[in-house]
């Protein structure tokens, strides 16, 4: 897709979003900016993506009867899903009909969308290196699991989760059950399974943003290839992203084994577009966590660090238009937590954070916030990384939620 109609038009190039928190948002002003017309769906209304599409449509995306009614109806030349919680059958369906392309592909989106597909693809499929696991049904399948093969410490997870929610690391039998209780309360989809993985001792863990996009070549034959960001190192507390910077030193070994896993998955997966693909690094061993077909929480920072972010990368890749993934300058960002449960609330302390030397700030515009709701995120860019840190944590400190009143 080389040619972009006008929004509003008959011939205007839509693209529908399903999810718009404030990834999704970045993405639908990337899509805008290169004049494209933004349908953005989301399960509740006035989520950050829909203050600022052309068209805002509220559903249950989990719902196939009420997916694919709104596709049909919208008729989107592209479907771009950027959460997890999707009837993917639905757009496996449309797909193969030709009712619509799905970013990157329907398949991809169905294995990506819980944790056993990718896994059983990595681990099973691929031959990729992953820390050892098992599937659970039940609280005493689970317990069996950790007795007989995965051991203490281990981590627990739903099967389909963003940003952490319902993740625990336990370290004896005492914390099983709360686990498990946990992993049922936090998945996106009441499903009743978990995955239970055994700990590595890693030295760190990075974002390798991937990018399958067609040649700057151009030509009639074009061909996709895969680029690649710098390495984004994070900080994450209970499986939740806090904090990311960029670059992230590494080994040369570690730094090319991860892209190679990196590469390895998103060629499997196939399709066009930016890929966050989450990796465990132990001096120049690399083991495979997870991967999204979209952008990263971690990767925020890539708008004060990168050329062109990962949002404006993930619009130009399904496009169909060329890519530029180099670094700008050093950065990292640091999470805005809403801090109060409460509805339309209030920042204060903007200023006294943009005062902070080379910070900016996002946000989010959630309309509802709750204590542990990312609400926003400071950006910081130095030549220095750790600077950039520093300043990062300094500026969302000052940055003071409350409820109105």
């Amino acid at each position: 897709m080389t040619s972009i109609g006008t929004p509003l038009s008959p011939h205007a190039t839509k693209v529908m979003l399903l999810g718009s928190g404030e990834l999704g948002k970045e993405v639908l002003i990337a899509l805008q900016r290169l004049g494209v017309e933004t349908i953005a769906t989301d399960r509740y209304d006035n989520a950050p993506g829909q203050q600022v599409a052309h068209h805002a449509r509220t559903i249950d995306m989990s719902d196939p009867v009420q997916l694919k009614a709104l596709i049909e109806k919208e008729r989107p030349d592209l479907v771009v899903p950027e959460i997890e919680a999707i009837a993917t059958t639905t757009l496996e369906e449309l797909e193969a009909a030709g009712t619509v392309r799905v970013i990157p592909n329907a398949r991809a989106v169905r294995l990506t969308m819980d944790r056993e597909g990718i896994r059983r693809l990595a681990a099973e499929t691929l031959g990729l290196p992953t820390s050892p696991y098992v599937f659970c049904n039940s609280l005493q399948a689970l317990q069996a699991a950790i007795d007989s093969k995965i051991g203490y410490p281990c981590i627990v997870k739903p099967v389909m989760s963003s940003s952490g929610k319902g993740q625990s690391k336990i370290a004896g039998p005492d914390e099983v059950s709360a686990a498990w209780d946990c992993a049922m309360a936090g998945g996106r989809v009441s499903h009743g399974r978990v995955i239970v993985e055994g700990f590595i001792d890693f030295d760190y863990e990075i974002t390798q943003l991937t990018v399958r996009a067609v040649s700057p070549d151009g030509g009639a034959n074009e061909k996709v290839e895969t680029y690649f960001c710098d390495p984004i190192g994070h900080l994450q507390v209970h499986g939740d992203y806090v904090e990311s910077w960029q670059p992230h030193p590494m080994h040369p070994a570690a730094l090319q084994k991860s892209r190679d896993i990196a590469k390895s998955v998103t060629d499997n997966l196939g399709g066009q577009g930016l890929f966050g693909v989450e990796l465990f690094v132990k001096g120049e061993d690399v083991w495979f966590s997870e991967v999204s077909p979209r952008p990263h929480d971690t990767g925020m920072v890539t708008l004060c660090t990168q050329w062109q972010n990962e949002f404006e990368l993930h619009a130009r890749a399904i496009l169909g238009l060329p890519v530029n993934t180099a670094l700008k300058s050093p950065g990292a960002s640091a999470v805005i937590y809403g801090g109060v449960d409460a509805t339309g609330i209030v920042f204060d302390g903007l200023a006294e954070a943009l005062r902070v030397p080379h910070t900016d700030i996002r946000l989010f515009g959630k309309p509802e916030s709750y204590v542990k709701r990312r609400m926003g995120v400071a950006l910081a860019f130095d030549a220095d990384v750790e600077v950039a840190r520093t300043r990062a944590r300094q500026a969302a400190s000052l940055v003071r939620p409350r409820a109105p009143g």
